[in-house]
């Protein structure tokens, strides 16, 4: 009871200092459609939504929870009211999970946005709803851990962004979000297998347009097995950067 009731509460603190504000907000939205409309005058004519449907969506989790997170957490780190957190009589698992929780909800949250316009706006039809919801939590999930593996690494707000942006922009592409894994060079394809968010973006193509090019077993496996790896990488590293 005690557990739920911390981790109701650090929550709560973070959605109300960090991702309830106006601008995030606004940006949770402009964002997705400031990328439809570059590819509508990309292209000058009507385009294949299903085609950029996941790319979209999925650029939408990866920046924002990757902003959010590695931005709280250093920032946290550097005012020590981290620390504080550290001391409450509460698992330092519990913790991580109550801080990550906000960037998850708030990557949930901006990919409503292009999921909404695409399918009532530009007619897209969504093949699986349910690996579409589950891609889209995982990817979420997936996308904050690598949000807090790098803000571990971090001490100013300003080198977390640097950090986030020297991995978020090759992911663009490398994880297939808009140029397909397989039309990408032999000599830096190897680096898409080893980016988990390359089988978040797979298993949206399965829910979209059923048209992954790697099975969705192996993708939602990929996915679970990467969101435990870096968990417990980031668990390790904190404890001994900022612990001991």
């Amino acid at each position: 009871m005690k557990s739920a009731i911390a981790f109701w509460n650090i929550l709560l603190k973070d959605m109300k200092n960090y991702y309830l504000k106006p601008p995030n907000i606004s940006w949770g939205i402009i964002f997705p459609f400031a990328w439809m409309l570059m590819m509508f005058l990309r292209t000058k004519t009507a385009f294949n939504i299903e085609e950029v449907f996941p790319g979209i969506v999925g650029m939408s989790i990866l920046f924002g929870t990757t902003s959010m997170l590695s931005v709280t957490i250093t920032f946290e780190r550097k005012a020590r009211s981290f620390e504080r957190l550290l001391l409450a009589p509460i698992s330092i698992e519990l913790l991580i999970t109550a801080k990550i929780a906000g960037a998850i909800l708030f990557g949930i949250f901006n990919s409503i946005v292009p999921v909404l316009f695409s399918v009532l706006y530009f007619k897209a039809i969504v093949a699986n709803w349910a690996v579409l919801i589950i891609g889209i939590i995982l990817l979420s999930i997936i996308s904050t851990l690598l949000g807090l593996f790098i803000s571990v690494s971090a001490k100013e707000v300003f080198e977390a962004q640097t950090y986030s942006n020297f991995f978020r922009f090759p992911m663009i592409f490398l994880c297939g979000l808009f140029i397909p894994v397989s039309a990408l060079p032999l000599i830096i394809r190897p680096l898409s297998y080893v980016l988990p968010v390359t089988y978040g973006v797979d298993a949206l193509h399965h829910a979209i347009s059923e048209n992954g090019f790697l099975p969705l077993s192996i993708d939602l496996t990929i996915l679970v097995v990467s969101c435990f790896l870096l968990f417990f990488i980031s668990i390790y590293n904190i404890r001994r950067k900022w612990i001991i």
